[in-house]
């Protein structure tokens, strides 16, 4: 009974991978497109490149520039902190008195 679902589910799953279109393969020649195709490719760009003037133009985005101020663009380096010095006696691996 097993082998049985196991055939069905096989069967099940090869079905929409066989029922696909041709697919290209590599170093296949590409179809020429009929004339409805580049019709409708023609029609698309044009409504792309319209929806494109349709945006408008942004400034740009400083989102820290409130946070800097005006002179905080002239000088963006922040002060570096001094190098932590330890102390000259180094603690030994031993337990401490």
């Amino acid at each position: 009974m097993r082998k049985i679902a196991a055939a069905v589910m096989l069967a099940l799953i090869a079905g929409p991978a066989l029922a696909q279109d041709h697919i290209q393969q590599y170093g296949e020649e590409a179809k020429p497109k009929t004339e409805a195709q580049n019709a409708e490719d023609r029609r698309a760009e044009r409504a792309y490149q319209r929806s494109l003037s349709n945006v408008p133009d942004q400034k740009p985005v400083d989102p820290w520039g409130a946070a800097r101020g005006d002179d905080g663009s002239k000088n963006s380096a922040a002060p570096t902190k001094p190098a932590v010095r330890h102390s000259s006696k180094a603690k030994s691996g031993g337990t401490v008195n």
